[in-house]
């Protein structure tokens, strides 16, 4: 199991959506475990969730390093502190560790807002097909289809160029 939980960060996005496929195939093992057959890969409705949960699953490894190490520097002294005070696990989680787990996490926030107009192309066209391309559909693909597909090659580089002044004004 743990191998499934940090081994996404260190493979590549390719080797991840086929896992994903295959855990969501019509014989895989979420529909084995919910007794049914459906192709989750079709559903427009699930596309979204799909996409975000690969997405957590695959930085969850290497994010939970960062607040591990961020974790392993908190002054022990203030867990026995907190012990002797008569504090239990909980009131130490709340009091002590997410405290100093907030200058991390806003930081990786701040870390990710520059990266939400750069949307992984490659993950989408790698997880979406023609029958959820109402859902799945980005600003990546769209330029794609339009510069490749249909040879609009100014109009591609004028909605590019857009993509990225939005993403540095929010940078």
């Amino acid at each position: 199991i743990q191998l499934l939980i940090y081994a996404p960060n260190f493979i590549s996005v390719i080797v991840l959506c086929g896992m994903v496929r295959m855990f969501l195939s019509p014989v895989g093992p979420l529909n084995q475990i919910l007794g049914t057959s459906t192709n989750w890969m079709t559903m427009p409705e699930a596309f979204r969730t799909i996409y975000i949960a690969s997405g957590i699953w695959q930085g969850m490894g290497w994010s939970s390093i960062i607040y591990y190490a961020t974790l392993t520097s908190v002054d022990t002294s203030l867990y026995e502190a907190a012990e002797i005070d008569g504090a239990n696990r909980f009131q130490k989680m709340l009091n002590i560790s997410i405290p100093a787990l907030v200058p991390t996490i806003v930081t990786l926030l701040l870390m990710q807002l520059g990266n939400v107009m750069n949307v992984g192309c490659e993950k989408v066209l790698l997880i979406q097909n023609p029958s959820t391309y109402s859902t799945s559909d980005i600003l990546s693909t769209y330029v794609y289809r339009m510069g490749i597909g249909q040879a609009k090659y100014s109009f591609a580089s004028a909605v590019g160029l857009f993509n990225n002044l939005v993403g540095l004004v929010v940078l």
